[in-house]
């Protein structure tokens, strides 16, 4: 078999590396996408601390305050009335007006082009705006940019399949990688199998740091495989996931009150979805797009694995502010408690800073995989030397 295993680890390798490298190098910037996000636009992104606030303190905005912004953004004609409202999470921060451009609708090559409104917490005041989801390298751009990259190759939901199935591929190569890498099981040949010498020989270096590098580094990147396969597959790990464990069925709700009802305000369905969790923080609304859309609200439980936003979500009738259904990751059963921890482990956040300065570093491992399997691939098929045949005496 091993002969039919390495070629389907060279050849995913050499059809899929470049791919896994853009995507590890990108990784390893959005590993710490808000804070550079801030460091490139601290005009854009930071206000002063509300009064008797520190900067970076935690933050919890109240529902009048959501009501005012939301109020203060209907108002003006160079705004009106936004799709989702992201509040800020610590002292200093901005709450930030999502916008859909009807004119840029999500295609099968090209991602959907949003608009980003920012405001002063204390004040109202807008601070400045920018789009969300072009591809541009300014300043204000480049995050974006480079998670456009990450997400959807810039392709839209072409660039999504393929660096869904790219994640198939990188399963494939962990996998084999094990199988060619698996010694004979004596104790001389597994320390040869994991020791990387130089001595003088840099073919031989190459192919021990492309061998026991891939022996470290395969957990992590079938954790990095899997969780990528299902942020952009997830119809392919959804039926897998569900034969071995009990996965809630997906299903948006709708409003059960009356059609001609009058409309809750946004700070009464925020109120509601604080009464579910009064001790989580809530990080963003989503206001009804279309008449019979229910309120959408993400909030952050204080033991939350995932950190930002968080993972539990609370959907409001916008007729009556009714709970029609709540997502809790701290009570759900065995199948979504696998899904909801793809996300912290790719990312790193589930073990903090630490967790994601290990992915930031480790994000440029495919490329180091890629150069190091190249040289292999080169030196394995490169023609030998013809040896001159010695001239007849």
């Amino acid at each position: 078999m091993k002969p039919a295993i390495r070629f389907v680890h060279l050849w995913a390798g050499l059809i899929f590396g470049t791919i896994l490298v853009v995507l590890g190098l990108t990784g390893s910037a959005l590993a710490w996408m808000h804070e550079l996000d801030v460091l490139l636009n601290p005009a854009l992104l930071q206000v002063a601390p509300p009064p008797g606030m520190a900067r970076g303190a935690a933050m919890r905005v109240a529902p009048a305050t959501v009501q005012a912004a939301t109020e203060r953004l209907q108002r003006d004609p160079l705004y009106g009335r936004p799709s989702q409202l992201m509040f800020p999470e610590r002292a200093g921060d901005v709450f930030v007006a999502w916008y859909r451009d009807p004119k840029q609708q999500a295609s099968a090559w090209n991602v959907a082009v949003s608009r980003q409104v920012m405001l002063d917490p204390a004040t109202l005041a807008v601070t400045g705006e920018r789009t969300w989801g072009g591809f541009a390298f300014s300043r204000p751009q480049l995050m974006s940019t480079l998670f456009h990259i990450h997400r959807y190759l810039v392709a839209g939901e072409t660039g999504k399949t393929v660096i869904g199935v790219t994640g198939v591929a990188l399963l494939l190569l962990s996998i084999t990688g094990i199988v060619l890498w698996w010694p004979r099981m004596t104790a001389s040949a597994i320390k040869g199998a994991l020791t990387v010498r130089h001595g003088g020989n840099w073919p031989r270096f190459n192919f021990q740091l492309h061998r026991a590098g891939g022996f470290f580094a395969a957990p992590v990147l079938l954790v990095l495989a899997v969780s990528g396969v299902y942020f952009n597959l997830p119809q392919w790990v959804l039926p897998v996931v569900g034969v071995l464990a009990t996965v809630t069925p997906a299903a948006k709700p709708v409003n059960r009150s009356a059609p001609d009802a009058v409309p809750i305000a946004p700070s009464a369905a925020m109120a509601a979805a604080q009464a579910q969790f009064p001790h989580a923080r809530v990080s963003r609304l989503a206001l009804p797009a279309k008449p019979g859309q229910p309120y959408e609200i993400r909030l952050r439980q204080p033991s939350e694995l995932r950190a930002g936003d968080g993972a539990t979500r609370v959907s409001i009738d916008a007729g009556d502010a009714s709970v029609l259904r709540t997502v809790d990751p701290q009570r759900a059963p065995a199948g979504d408690t696998f899904l909801s921890w793809m996300f912290p482990l790719h990312t790193g956040e589930a073990f903090g800073i630490a967790g994601r300065t290990f992915i930031s570093i480790f994000g440029v491992v495919p490329l180091m995989f890629f150069v190091t399997g190249l040289v292999i691939w080169i030196k394995l098929h490169r023609p030998s030397k013809r040896k001159a045949k010695p001239l007849a005496a």
